[in-house]
């Protein structure tokens, strides 16, 4: 094999090589830092209600579970009570026999044939009498137990009650406060779109007249359209029931496969667009198939993290605090400067079939 043959082989391995990775994703490298110090009044009041509501729910069902063990042990002091009335009335009954037919101490001692046959007597007697007052006693213990049970049902129940209206407080506030930041997007896109139709017809303008044609032969390509607005008028619980399945059918076979739930929660909690990030990750890095950092599809600063159940609420996080409830074409420029154009169309693109 000659040097020239040699050179060729290495050239075409090279080749092949660079055009790997020409195929590969590249990372926008978008700034990571969740911005504390910028957040604005809207996204701390869609963060801090839904806090609240998840916080309030929680206890909830922490006072229910405490309740029905109430429940529980009041139902199975009722069950016990008629039979230990019977035993405490008859005790009461055969106590009063005892003390109508017992001879005093004397009569005791008389009729008693020696000294231990004294004691044995009087230890039975004893014994008699203290199973009675044991049967009363045991019937006054049941009856106070129900009674302490009953006020702790209730005062658990009225706590529930009060804890069940602070929750639909924050779910009100929570949903009025996603509905408002997607009204805000809204009207960002109409006048992003507006600008860019504008522009557009400005230089279709300017080309038409450098060609001495007429203004209506060269029309403006028109901006492409914002996704599908997000209904945010149920619960939580409702969202991630209605978004996950979604989810997951776009990421079925990826190595973000099974997340929809994972997304949906978080995009609840930050009143993002539940769509936007799983379309991020696609267009950075095929649903995660190539990610540059661990766990980082989405070509997030230089971040890393140890699962995806760490990684994506971080993200999510990000996209909230640092470029607004949905894709713009403002947030297309900040995430990824060097090709803002491509990002924002093929995220949109993906946004859309989600």
């Amino acid at each position: 094999m000659n040097a020239l043959t040699l050179r060729m082989r290495a050239a075409i391995v090279v080749l092949c090589a660079a055009l790997a990775l020409m195929a590969m994703p590249v990372p926008a490298l978008a700034d990571g830092g969740e911005q504390e110090g910028d957040l604005s009044e809207l996204q701390i009041k869609i963060e801090e209600s839904g806090k609240a509501y998840d916080e309030a729910c929680a206890k909830v069902e922490s006072l229910n579970e405490e309740a029905a063990q109430n429940q529980a042990r009041i139902d199975e002091v009722s069950a016990q009570l008629p039979a230990q009335r019977q035993k405490a009335s008859a005790a009461i009954a055969a106590s009063y026999k005892m003390s109508q037919n017992q001879p005093g101490l004397m009569g005791l001692i008389l009729s008693s044939e020696n000294f231990d046959d004294f004691l044995a007597t009087i230890t039975y007697l004893n014994a008699v009498q203290g199973h009675n007052l044991d049967q009363v006693d045991r019937l006054n213990d049941l009856q106070d137990e129900l009674e302490s049970n009953q006020a702790e049902l209730a005062q658990r129940q009225a706590e529930a009650e009060a804890q069940k209206q602070a929750a639909q407080t924050a779910l009100d506030e929570a949903k009025a406060a996603r509905e408002e930041a997607q009204r805000q997007a809204e009207e960002q896109a109409a006048r992003e779109a507006a600008e860019a139709a504008a522009a557009l017809q400005a230089e279709a303008d300017a080309q038409a007249a450098a060609q001495a044609a007429p203004v209506s032969q060269a029309a403006a390509p028109s901006a492409p359209a914002a996704p599908s607005t997000v209904d945010w008028s149920g619960d939580k619980s409702s969202f991630v029931a209605q978004w996950a399945p979604r989810i997951d059918a776009y990421l079925a076979g990826s190595p973000l496969a099974g997340q929809g739930t994972t997304f949906a929660s978080a995009a609840w909690d930050y009143g993002v667009d539940p769509r936007w990030s799983p379309a991020i990750s696609n267009t950075e890095s095929s649903k995660g198939a190539v990610c540059f950092r661990p766990y980082n599809a989405w070509g997030w600063g230089n971040a890393s993290w140890s699962s995806w159940e760490e990684a994506i609420p971080a993200h999510v996080a990000g996209l909230a605090r640092g470029y607004g409830y949905t894709i713009s074409w403002e947030a297309a420029k900040k995430y990824c400067p060097p090709n803002a154009a491509h990002w924002y169309s093929a995220t949109l693109a993906e946004m859309n079939s989600i």
